[in-house]
């Protein structure tokens, strides 16, 4: 593709070794800031805030103001989508996402993608307004989550440990688990053209949940869908880099990059650095991988995991991020410690 030669964080998507690497966190935006829990309060419901442009504008905001990250991410949530689908979400405060569980043909059919974009409009302006009013040297990042994931959630009806529902409708009712991941699979491509001509200039699909699958299933459910996200982005607007997440997948992460065509891979921080640079780093831009523990714990023990990261995928295309999400205890001198030491890196 051809990067915008500005921004550093398409740059490195494009294959360039940058130094210092651009950065940005997962979760970047949320409660561990004391700006994001005041505008919060305001918002109402935390849905209420992802379908309030003018408030999720002002908090994906609130980091770049304080860290200057080469990109800002979407606030929104992965299950817009089951919602949007006229599938019952809800956020309760303790406890999570809760949804009625799609557990039968007639659940599934009670699903409807008619009227989507309609449900999104609210999403599509907060996309158009962050590329309005980000920093010109900031790249803008719209996001979904990855079919397996989001079924989950609209299978089990809420976060699970053992994912037993959604395993028993996959090998079980194998026909209507297939329906659900279709549907899903367009749902998702829609979602994501949407955001790229409401002004994203990368994609990253969020597959958090990939590594409670089998190898077979991995690669029905997690590859096959995420192939089939990148080709029609690559296809339909030529040029948006795509980023995939599949957290967990351990060694099956070369099969992820080499058969599903992504630009960039985000690595979780149970990924081998070395392995990482020899095995993955040759085949796409690599991004990761910091423990997010290691943020709240600050100190030499970041600083030193900081540095072990630069140094082993500094040397190649590389996007400095943690292994998964800010956590909300993380103290913001902590964040602000780390961007520094990342910005200050020269190899």
């Amino acid at each position: 593709m051809n990067a915008k030669p500005n921004k550093r964080f398409l740059q490195a998507l494009a294959g360039e070794t940058l130094t210092p690497p651009p950065f940005w966190l997962m979760r970047q935006a949320g409660r561990y800031l004391p700006e994001y829990r005041e505008t919060r309060k305001t918002a109402g419901s935390f849905l209420d805030l992802c379908y309030n442009p003018e408030l999720a504008v002002e908090v994906t905001l609130q980091p770049l103001r304080r860290y200057g990250f080469d990109a800002a991410i979407l606030f929104s949530d992965i299950l817009v989508i089951p919602d949007a689908l006229r599938q019952q979400v809800a956020f309760r405060e303790g406890e999570g996402p809760v949804l009625t569980p799609i557990r039968s043909a007639s659940d599934l059919d009670g699903l409807d993608i008619s009227g989507m974009h309609d449900h999104l409009a609210p999403v599509y302006g907060t996309v158009k307004g962050l590329s309005q009013s980000i920093p010109s040297t900031t790249a803008l990042i719209g996001f979904a989550g990855a079919p397996w994931t989001v079924a989950t959630y609209m299978i089990e009806g809420s976060g699970s440990k053992d994912f037993s529902n959604a395993k028993r409708m996959m090998w079980g009712q194998p026909e209507l688990f297939a329906r659900l991941m279709d549907l899903l699979v367009e749902a998702t491509g829609q979602y994501l053209i949407r955001q790229i001509d409401n002004g994203a200039e990368a994609i990253q699909v969020f597959d958090t949940w990939a590594g409670a699958l089998p190898e077979t299933e991995f690669r029905r459910w997690v590859i096959e869908p995420m192939r089939k996200l990148v080709d029609r982005i690559h296809s339909e607007r030529p040029g948006v880099p795509v980023i995939g997440f599949p957290r967990g997948a351990g060694i099956l992460y070369q099969d992820y990059v080499a058969e599903t065509g992504v630009d960039g891979v985000s690595l979780d921080s149970s990924v081998p650095l070395d392995w990482a640079a020899e095995k993955l780093q040759p085949k796409c831009t690599v991004q990761g991988n910091l423990d997010p523990i290691l943020v709240v714990a600050g100190g030499e023990a970041m600083d030193v995991a900081i540095d072990r990261v630069l140094k082993a995928l500094g040397r190649g295309p590389f996007i400095f991020n943690l292994g998964h999400g800010i956590i909300p205890p993380t103290p913001p001198e902590n964040v602000a410690r780390l961007a520094e030491r990342v910005k200050s890196w020269r190899g």
